[in-house]
């Protein structure tokens, strides 16, 4: 079954805002609140720590932390450690990262999908508890367990776009992260590439949603003026009925949760609150 989470974006809001945010994501019941680490904003690791703490059930989706910027065993001690104080709570995810940031701060990789081959699969080796020894292009690990493992792994997404990306996350990761700019038809294209990798992943597809008045043109303005033509054809919009009707199109494409995007004008709170409700009417 289909689950809806949303987004906490850290471009409109700065750290201090996300205690009320997080606050209000788990009073209106959503499944998931995502966030991710874009240089050189927030911590994603930092913020899902304290999210967890300030609430009790809602689950925090790292969508992702840019695997350059961590050596794989660092990444596996933040994760094993927060998923050991909030057993099964915690979605991570890595990515390529922005290349021209990861150029910024010397850590841009030649091959980015050497890169993912060799850090996904030595993270879930890590967080499964297993000595890991690794002579990679990237990825160096000599006899490396963690002492303190999850007691049961988290899955492992990766974010994928192209099709060459999107093939090898269907082959090493537990689950892949689809951007944001995708009408349903691309997604469906995508997940039967994640798929015929011959493992069976999750699917998280983003995408831009917004409610109320004006709901289109305003989830259309989120791809800004260079934003594709057929905007409206790449965002949810309306009322919650109808952006749940828009969500059951993309669970028929293959995706097993969908991350709604708020534009940046969206009162958190309320935003929260419809998501949750579009949740409750997917799953019903």
């Amino acid at each position: 079954m289909t689950s809806v989470g949303a987004i906490f974006s850290p471009y409109p809001h700065p750290p201090e805002s996300f205690h009320a945010a997080a606050r209000a994501a788990e009073d209106a019941g959503l499944d998931t609140l995502w966030v991710w680490e874009d240089c050189f904003r927030s911590s994603a690791f930092a913020v899902a720590s304290v999210a967890l703490a300030w609430t009790e059930r809602l689950r925090i989706g790292i969508g992702i932390a840019p695997m350059p910027l961590r050596n794989v065993a660092a990444t596996a001690m933040e994760i094993a450690t927060i998923e050991r104080m909030f057993p099964g709570r915690l979605v991570p995810g890595v990515g390529h990262g922005v290349l021209p940031w990861m150029g910024q701060v010397g850590a841009r990789a030649a091959s980015p999908l050497t890169l993912m081959r060799e850090y996904v699969l030595a993270l879930r080796a890590l967080l499964a508890g297993d000595e890991v020894t690794v002579d990679g292009r990237y990825v160096t690990l000599d006899k490396v367990r963690l002492d303190w493992p999850p007691a049961t792994p988290p899955r492992v997404y990766a974010a994928a776009e192209g099709p060459k990306t999107l093939a090898l996350a269907g082959e090493v990761a537990d689950g892949v992260v689809l951007d944001m700019r995708h009408t349903v038809d691309e997604v469906s294209n995508a997940v039967r590439t994640i798929r015929a990798a011959g493992r069976d992943p999750q699917i998280v597809a983003y995408v831009v949603a917004a409610f109320g008045a004006d709901a289109a043109s305003r989830a259309v303005a989120f791809f800004g003026e260079d934003g594709p033509a057929d905007g409206i054809d790449r965002v949810l919009a309306g009322t919650v009925d109808e952006v749940a009707d828009g969500v059951r199109r993309f669970a028929v494409a293959g995706v097993d949760h969908v991350v709604l995007m708020p534009p940046n004008d969206a009162a958190l709170p309320e935003y929260y609150a419809a998501a949750a409700q579009v949740g409750r009417l997917v799953a019903s």
